[in-house]
């Protein structure tokens, strides 16, 4: 009897014929220490079987871990603290990593697989991870409302008022609450998108509502089948732009989307079909996280500490007698610090804040910590403020400020002190005319604030 020879081997008969664990040979397909499959899906010829070094394809798997324990290392790497606006990575989320093909499956169960560490850590080091995750990993509920900033309830609103529609489900065995309950998932881009095509909504407001407080939502009419439409300034808003913008996209491109109501005047267009135009013509991003505020503040005796605040809001005065106020999401934790580090009497100095939408900035003393609040969705939000006129730009070459002086009596030609547009010197020790008599015909005010502003205008006028 003649003994027929396979021809033919899938990845357990690939595994047996070298004398390796199916993992093994899973993480040398996977990971391309092996020919990829040439019979078929998944199927490799006799050739490329016999010639692996069945060696190197066992040395090649270390581990595997398991999906929880990835979850862990992915979250980390999102951030630590874990950013307000990001919900925790879960096993699932890790299995779903593994359908989209960035991680290789070497065992276990399908939704909950084991992995090799070692890609985990490579996945985890990528820059774009925060973008993969909302590309390849649908949120439940719970988590849209923390990926949106927003209490459950808030978020359950939006869903009715039909801004949003499930991608899938999933079963949920809850033991202990009746069996098992079909969970809706939503596209965690569409919602990380909310923010940028509802520009006509308070998000602000949305997400500092207190606890038992009814929802800004709530008052809003959910719109009809087919009735989510925007006109050309509406599109505008959305990115960002004037109205003559979209106007000239709108000549210049053939494929912007047709008017579906309105005027020839004031034509209406479809708000996905508009967003999806944007996105495609990167007109448009997908926000991964929430903006962040970095500040260096130090208290009286000079100690000094850098402090994260997500999601901020900086307001800033137009005159010196007015107040800065600047807010964001912050832990208990940094909170007390920033506390004591402003409990002396004249508070904390702000050796150098850099925010979204303006320059590095910093603030020569007084700034204190006005409020503390927890929001519905149970972020804490720190509210800091601090007098307009001690605050400046942050100098280049140093944390602080520097700052600049204006003479009582007007410098003469020979003044050797750096001159600056407001008219304003700072003085050097070889000056004959100041010297050490600096003091006495200074007035002293932080470089790059309103003070030097005001002088320049006067200046000019």
């Amino acid at each position: 009897m003649t003994r027929s020879v396979r021809e033919v081997y899938d990845e357990y008969a690939a595994a047996g014929r070298l004398r390796v664990p199916v993992a093994a040979w899973r993480w040398a397909a996977g990971w391309g220490l092996v020919p990829p499959a040439d019979a078929g899906t998944r199927l490799w010829s006799r050739a490329v079987v016999e010639a692996a070094d069945p060696e190197a394809v066992r040395a090649a798997l270390r581990g595997p871990v398991g999906a929880g324990w990835a979850a862990d290392r992915l979250t980390e790497a999102l951030g630590v603290p874990l950013p307000i606006l990001r919900p925790r990575v879960t096993a699932s989320a890790v299995g779903r990593l593994v359908k989209a093909g960035l991680l290789v499956y070497l065992g276990g169960d399908v939704e909950f697989p084991d992995l090799h560490p070692d890609q985990v850590a490579a996945l985890a080091r990528r820059r774009d991870l925060p973008a993969l995750l909302d590309r390849h990993v649908p949120l439940g509920p719970d988590q849209a409302a923390v990926r949106l900033g927003v209490r459950r309830t808030d978020f359950d609103q939006v869903v009715r008022l039909g801004w949003l529609a499930p991608v899938g489900s999933v079963d949920i065995d809850y033991k202990h609450h009746g069996g098992v309950t079909r969970v809706p998932l939503y596209s965690a881009e569409d919602i990380a998108l909310l923010e940028v095509v509802r520009p006509s909504v308070d998000w602000r407001a949305v997400r500092t509502v207190a606890a038992g407080r009814r929802s800004p939502l709530a008052a809003l009419t959910p719109i009809t089948p087919g009735g989510d439409r925007v006109f050309l300034a509406e599109v505008a808003r959305i990115a960002r732009v004037g109205r003559a913008a979209v106007v000239n996209w709108r000549r210049r491109h053939d494929d912007f989307p047709e008017p579906v109501a309105g005027t020839d005047v004031h034509p209406q267009f479809d708000r996905h079909a508009v967003v999806a135009w944007l996105l495609a013509h990167d007109k448009i991003g997908i926000p991964t996280g929430p903006t962040v505020a970095s500040l260096v503040p130090a208290g009286p005796e000079g100690a000094a500490r850098r402090f994260r605040l997500d999601d901020p809001w900086l307001t800033l005065a137009d005159d010196a007698a007015g107040e800065d106020v600047l807010s964001g999401c912050s832990t208990d934790d940094a909170a007390d610090a920033l506390a004591e580090l402003a409990a002396g009497e004249f508070g904390a100095s702000l050796r150098r804040l850099t925010a979204p939408g303006t320059g590095p900035l910093a603030v020569m003393g007084e700034v204190r910590v006005a409020e503390r609040f927890r929001s519905g969705s149970g972020g804490l939000r720190l509210t800091l403020a601090w007098p307009a006129g001690l605050r400046g730009a942050a100098s280049a070459g140093s944390v602080g400020v520097e700052r600049h002086a204006v003479a009582y009596a007007g410098p003469g030609e020979g003044c050797a002190c750096a001159r600056h547009d407001c008219g304003g010197v700072v003085p050097v020790g070889w000056c004959r005319e100041h010297e050490d008599a600096v003091g006495p015909v200074m007035e002293w005010h932080p470089g790059g604030g309103i003070r030097c502003t005001d002088l320049a205008r006067q200046r000019r006028e």
